[in-house]
């Protein structure tokens, strides 16, 4: 995107450097870079992001911020006022009614708020100025000796405002020394990329995303955006404000910056400017990206936080299928190759950005993944956009990817797609999802020959196969085979027992009514495995709906059966028995593992 907009703004030759500081009228005209910085620090950047200029206005934000700090609120207010001015930056007026300057964006504002810096003398009060920037950029700046002196030898205007302030009590000490010690602060040499970071760090409520350490209160943060959204672009602000909706300040060295809180700091360089001293190409491209990234404030109702709420792999939390025990070893071995991320919140711009940044940079090792959207709220068009162009690349690379999203917030109907559809697969839940992993890593990593339907006969059967061959022959005559069609109920909920059930062929499924009128499924048993075991046990009802998911074969000892091996056959059952708890115990062991990790579909 930011290519796009890079290229977009790039032709636009209109405007020219400033020219009344000699030093700014030497820079290369054409220079443009654009930053975008995330609240956790990363910087996304193109063009010449690494070439340094001077800070020039938009260090006003900054010394005021420092003064703040130094003074209070109260203390500052009594000196400077924070309305917009309706005059040129550099007017040498004050407001009439109260005689102060209109806001701290403009130069009498600016001025005064570097003379209540705090310091030991002029050259102490100029390296906390120095030091303040540094911790908003997380790292040490420097002035530009020849931008300052060419600022010196020619900022008349400036000391006029100074001696203005002077004269009428705005300022109290020596106004040459407050109009130097704007003059040093204007010519801090900066990058596109730091600039990006002081903004992060203004979106960040005032912590550096880099260094963690805090530049600024939470409470003067939040006054220092609110200035710069009315004030931060002179005579330009109430269109910046209609069009970008954002927090903002521009400098006549070509830069801009803007911020969402919560979410992003932007940065541009380009010393092309407009009739108000803003960059041409930076406002523009500021526009661009607002309107691209939906990132107008009055747009944005909440924070942004990181979407993703659980990430886990297939092998810490399978699916609800019971899977054989050679399926089993592979997806312990193999399991981590497949992954679920599970979506919460608003996905606007910034928690999608996290998100997708956070899943490409495990795709790589990844032979399937699950996108979760149930608890996602708002959706922007911007993140759709991200998430389908994250699946098409991820499906490139060799990467499966579904999405569990039954309510369509993505835009796909919920549906089996072709699996070469780039969209992947949507499912109405997670587990069936999570299934639909596990195969893909089976597909690719069972070892050859190992069969992945394994149809047994039933003296393969693990509950006889043990037995002494004369107790196997004799405990199989007591079963009699049945199939059921795909679909068909094999027992409902609530019934009596009907039997032990040996599953030699196929799927059968345990489900229940969810909380959100779906039914889901409480376990999908295979070949080798057993049911209707418990209410043959303890004489109870089933507690489950038992369903065949493929077409079954069984083999059925009717209760009638099982209650006359007691008699007839007492050691042949006690067999029966301890195999039958080992077994229940075992896929009871499984199924609470599972529900314990999908707890909130109960």
């Amino acid at each position: 995107m930011l290519d796009d907009v890079y290229a977009a703004c790039r032709d636009d030759t209109s405007g020219a450097p400033a020219d009344y500081i000699p030093e700014l009228a030497a820079v290369d005209p054409d220079a443009f870079g654009l930053c975008l910085a995330t609240a956790d620090g990363l910087v996304y950047e193109v063009g010449d992001t690494d070439v340094g200029f001077t800070i020039q206005s938009i260090s006003k934000p900054f010394t005021y911020a420092l003064a703040l700090a130094d003074r209070g609120v109260d203390g500052v207010a009594q000196h400077i006022d924070v309305e917009p001015s309706g005059e040129p930056f550099n007017e040498i007026s004050l407001e009439p009614t109260t005689q102060r300057p209109s806001n701290p964006m403009i130069n009498s504002g600016a001025i005064t708020a570097a003379s209540l810096i705090r310091g030991r003398d002029a050259a102490d009060k100029f390296e906390r100025v120095r030091r303040c920037y540094s911790r908003f950029a997380g790292r040490e700046l420097s002035m530009n000796s020849a931008v300052y002196e060419s600022e010196a030898r020619t900022g008349y205007r400036n000391r006029a405002i100074g001696y203005m302030l002077r004269s009428v009590g705005v300022i109290d000490v020596d106004p040459d020394e407050a109009v130097d010690r704007y003059f040093r602060q204007c010519s801090i040499e900066i990058t596109c990329a730091d600039l990006a970071v002081m903004a992060a760090t203004l979106a960040d409520n005032g912590v550096n995303p880099r260094t963690r350490e805090r530049a600024l209160s939470t409470s003067l943060t939040e006054r220092v955006l609110s200035v710069m959204t009315t004030c931060g672009m002179y005579n330009a602000a109430g269109d910046w404000v209609t069009t970008v909706g954002l927090p903002a300040k521009s400098g006549v060295g070509g830069g801009i910056i803007a911020v969402l809180p919560g979410q992003i700091g932007i940065s541009v360089y380009s010393p092309r400017l407009d009739g108000q001293g803003n960059s041409v190409r930076g406002v523009a491209a500021c526009r661009e990206l607002s309107r691209r990234l939906e990132l107008h404030f009055c747009h944005v109702t909440r924070s942004a936080r990181t979407a993703i709420r659980a990430d886990y792999s297939v092998a810490q939390l399978p699916s609800r299928l019971r899977r054989t025990p050679e399926d089993a070893a592979v997806l312990a071995s193999h399991g981590d190759r497949a992954r679920v991320y599970e979506l919460h919140g608003d996905l606007l711009f910034a928690g999608a950005e996290r998100a997708v940044r956070a899943i490409e940079g495990k795709a790589e090792e990844l032979d399937a993944l699950v996108i979760d959207l149930r608890r996602v709220g708002e959706v922007s068009q911007v993140a759709r956009e991200m998430a389908d162009k994250l699946q098409a690349e991820l499906v490139r690379r060799g990467t499966r990817v579904a999405l569990v999203d039954p309510d369509a917030k993505l835009g796909h109907e919920v549906s089996s797609l072709d699996p070469d559809d780039p969209r992947g697969r949507v499912f109405i839940d997670r587990d069936t999802a999570t299934e639909w992993c596990e195969d893909i890593v089976l597909d690719r990593h069972r070892p050859p020959g190992l069969n992945a339907c394994k149809s047994i006969d039933l003296d393969e059967h693990p509950l006889l196969a043990s037995l002494d061959p004369a107790d196997r022959d004799r405990l199989a005559a007591d079963f009699e085979t049945r199939t059921f069609a795909r679909g068909e109920v094999i027992a409902e909920r609530g019934a009596q027992r009907s039997g032990l059930y040996l599953i030699l062929d196929g799927r059968v499924r345990m489900t229940f009514p969810g909380t959100d009128g779906r039914v889901h499924r409480l376990v999908t048993l295979s070949s080798g495995m057993s049911f209707g075991e418990i209410p043959m046990l303890v004489g109870e009802t089933f507690v489950n709906d038992v369903v065949a998911e493929t077409e079954v074969r069984v083999a059925v000892m009717s209760p009638a059966v099982f209650d006359e091996l007691t008699s007839e056959h007492p050691q042949l059952k006690l067999a029966l028995l301890q195999r039958l708890a080992a077994g229940a115990y075992a896929q009871m062991d499984a199924t609470v593992r599972t529900i314990s990790g999908n707890a909130e579909n109960y």
